[in-house]
């Protein structure tokens, strides 16, 4: 029997995705549970696997298209139900055109009896059907709370449907033209001294999905999200030292990055109610330390997860992220590699930065700021010297770490990175 393969939700809240590409032919087989197709979302790519063994009968949507969640992607079956792809997809209510849904008001196959008048018996004029406008839930409620009616729009998506990208450019064109057209009750403006001048020249960028994605996370974030925020200067003498003799003998090069990553597992160990996240009904405590390294990719930024950073070596963790980096400026991240974690390290001191603030990526509940490391005098048993120091900036979430617990979280983690022989322990 063909069953009809749709979009899955492949990330937590999105609405759409783009079809990146297509890993199966038409006619070829493929087993339950394998790769089909490749999918795109903001951040990631996502191969989606087959619910059911068969043959794909029919690919619905070709490469490159932004497709729906829930619409439909391919007709699997028997291989000798390949004869009659349109009636199947009839049958299980998709239009032979594309592969989109069809609606209740195109399913209709009988026509309501025409009203008559009572007196006369003669066919009542009616006015025209007012033609049925579909669109998805989050953009007729963007619509209405601009005050836009649907018959104003034209849909992009299955069957015209008006999708939420339709709704937010017609809410921009709505506020353009609102912005730019005179009040009737005002005087007409006289000639400005400005129009003559040439105002300064531009040129616009469109957005990528990908920074959409991020602007709207740390927007979030920065709203709903209480930070507050502590700061620690570390010395590093030591940690340059042992990250110089490990790179003598690994065949990975280890970055003092690296190194602050692995040592902030080593705090989370020491101060494992700090290894948390906050939920609306509980404190969510975890066993491992996996740690969110952010990346400023050729796509944008990203900040994919590091699983189990307490068992592994400095060599294992740079062996890692360069993989992480290198699958972020291809756009071969998988979902699942931008997911879970309690804490994020970012790092601003190859750009020369001294110190900076980050914003929480949610739902952890911290991310530590790493600046530069820099020569500076300091006092050592009563006597000026030069030492080598870097600060760090703490982010916190107020409501899963206090004031209490973020500071002797900070001070192990100043400890490890002074005497970093404990990160080989």
């Amino acid at each position: 029997m063909a069953t009809l393969m749709r979009v899955p939700e492949v990330a937590a809240g999105a609405t759409e995705v783009v079809l990146s590409e297509w890993l199966v032919d038409e006619g070829g087989d493929v087993q339950s549970g394998a790769p089909i197709v490749v999918v795109e979302t903001e951040k990631a790519i996502v191969e989606v696997e087959a619910e059911a063994s068969g043959t794909v009968l029919r690919r619905l949507v070709e490469s490159g298209t932004t497709v729906e969640v829930g619409s439909p992607l391919a007709l699997v079956g028997a291989s000798e139900e390949a004869g009659d792809t349109d009636s199947l997809l009839a049958e299980l209510g998709v239009t032979q055109s594309g592969g989109k849904d069809l609606e209740p008001a195109q399913q209709a196959s009988e026509e309501t009896p025409a009203e008559t008048d009572p007196e006369s018996g003669a066919p009542v004029a009616e006015e025209p059907a007012r033609e049925r406008i579909f669109a998805t839930p989050l953009s007729r409620r963007l619509l209405a709370e601009a005050g836009i009616d649907l018959e104003e729009v034209s849909g992009t998506g299955p069957n015209g449907r008006i999708t939420k990208r339709d709704a937010v450019q017609a809410c921009r064109e709505r506020e353009t033209s609102t912005s730019t057209t005179e009040p009737a009750d005002q005087p007409a403006a006289q000639p400005a001294r400005a129009a003559s001048t040439p105002g300064p020249s531009y040129s616009e960028v469109e957005h990528t999905r990908l920074r959409r994605a991020v602007a709207a996370r740390l927007t979030t974030s920065k709203h709903s999200v209480p930070h507050f925020y502590v700061r620690r200067v570390v010395r590093i003498d030591a940690l340059l030292e042992l990250r110089a003799q490990l790179n003598d003998v690994s065949a990975q090069r280890i970055s003092v990055n690296d190194l602050v990553v692995r040592a902030v597992a080593t705090a989370h160990q020491e101060v494992p109610e700090a290894n948390v996240v906050w939920t609306d009904d509980a404190m969510r405590q975890y066993d491992s330390v996996d740690v969110g390294v952010a990346i400023a990719s050729e796509r944008g930024l990203v900040t994919p997860v590091l699983r189990g950073v307490q068992n592994s070596t400095p060599s294992a963790i740079a062996r890692r992220v360069r993989e992480l980096v290198d699958q972020a400026n291809k756009g071969k991240l998988q979902q699942r590699d931008l997911e879970g974690g309690t804490i994020s390290v970012t790092n601003l001191g190859m750009y020369g930065v001294d110190e900076f603030s980050a914003i929480i990526n949610p739902p952890q509940s911290a991310i530590l700021a790493v600046g530069a490391g820099k020569p500076q005098p300091v006092v050592a048993d009563g006597a000026v010297e030069v030492a080598t120091l870097m600060n760090l900036v703490l982010s916190v979430d107020h409501r899963a770490i206090d004031g209490a617990l973020a500071a002797r979280w900070m001070t192990a983690l100043a400890s490890v990175i002074e005497q970093p022989l404990r990160l080989l322990a």
